[in-house]
């Protein structure tokens, strides 16, 4: 079974950044998560990550329409 929530350290494997970037993206807003538990751990529900995964792609998707690859002229 696939766990509904995901500790910071499980987001940045899967998005393949430090940890400290996936913290940096939670505190900013970027990234929606939850504090739980006493100590007020931080964690992300992986439908929030996959949502913020399209959400990225399509941001991509625009950034690249807007910013066609221009071939450089050869040498002369």
């Amino acid at each position: 079974m696939t766990p509904r929530f995901l500790q910071l350290s499980d987001v940045a494997a899967e998005l393949n950044v430090s940890d400290s970037q996936v913290y940096h993206m939670v505190r900013s807003g970027e990234l929606p998560a939850i504090k739980v538990g006493g100590r007020g751990q931080w964690r992300v529900e992986r439908a929030r990550l996959e949502e913020y995964i399209e959400q990225k792609y399509a941001e991509t998707a625009d950034w690249v329409r807007s910013n066609p690859l221009v071939e450089r002229e050869p040498d002369q």
